[in-house]
């Protein structure tokens, strides 16, 4: 009988362990495309990403909203450049951190939108029981812009809201 309960408390163990941060496609898990936007973790779901890449020559556009950073040519479309941190209420990045900036490439409203970030992270499969809603105390800004956190070992990774970010009315 001891035995069995041994067995059972370490199956329990690995499940909970799979379940903080688990790799692998499940039921109960979703993808997301993390980035990072001064030292903070952010999301977006993967299925909404179209591209990942480290935009090389932006133009300007004149007039443009201050988070409009311009727009690029993605293989012949006209992709318009939004500077997350300017969105996010943040202040602009140097000019040499913006030299190594990335870029994850989205589609709203049957447009192409890149979102300037400051570096990607790694394609994450989360557990739905670790999604929490937006903290009280996350700043009211931000959650405007967010779906909601999750916690991982020793972060939060805020769940970004493309639809809402990209809708420029809004203003940080």
């Amino acid at each position: 009988m001891a035995e069995v309960q041994a067995v059972n408390s370490s199956r329990a163990l690995r499940e909970a362990e799979t379940r903080e941060l688990a790799t692998h496609p499940g039921e109960d898990l979703e993808d997301f495309v993390t980035f990072r936007v001064k030292k903070q973790l952010f999301g977006i779901p993967v299925l909404m990403v179209q591209d990942i890449l480290s935009p090389d020559r932006i133009a300007s556009i004149p007039l443009a909203p201050p988070e409009v950073r311009g727009s690029i040519n993605l293989r012949g479309r006209i992709v318009t450049v939004i500077d997350v941190r300017v969105r996010l209420g943040l202040p602009a990045s140097s000019r040499e951190a913006s030299e190594n900036a990335m870029a994850v490439t989205v589609e709203h409203d049957h447009e192409l939108y890149t979102l300037l970030v400051d570096s990607i992270g790694d394609v994450v499969s989360l557990s739905n029981d670790l999604y929490e809603r937006n903290p009280a105390t996350l700043d009211p800004l931000w959650r405007e812009f967010a779906n909601g956190i999750y916690r991982l070992k020793g972060e939060l990774m805020v769940v970004l809201d493309v639809h809402r970010l990209l809708n420029i009315s809004v203003r940080p």
